[in-house]
């Protein structure tokens, strides 16, 4: 799979806030399946695990079977490489643009 085919996985998987919010109680450690129904009461199982499949696909969730429970876990790196391609040069871009703005607005007083 190319960079850019799991680049969109990513994108496609935090595009949806379900799960994010999912993201969000796996970043305080890992949950089961059961804990995640339990955390949305508004979704039935079967929705829940069709976003946690969504997850997996995209690499942002990890899943571990112990005996009947089925454990999630966050892994965080696909999240950090984003961040890497996408936001931290944006982000310096950004300073930059705005260091030269206030160098430029500093000069003109």
């Amino acid at each position: 799979m190319s960079t850019d085919d799991a680049d969109d996985l990513i994108f496609k998987a935090l595009g949806h806030r379900i799960r994010r919010r999912m993201l969000d109680v796996l970043k305080a450690g890992p949950a089961t399946t059961g804990a995640l129904c339990a955390a949305f009461p508004e979704l039935d199982r079967c929705t829940v695990m069709q976003h946690l499949g969504v997850l997996e696909e995209a690499g942002l969730v990890v899943a571990e079977r112990r005996g009947r429970e089925r454990w999630n876990h966050l892994d965080a790196l696909p999240v950090h490489a984003i961040h890497e391609r996408w936001i931290g040069p944006y982000a310096a871009y950004a300073v930059s643009m705005l260091s030269r703005l206030k160098q430029e607005m500093e000069r003109s007083e």
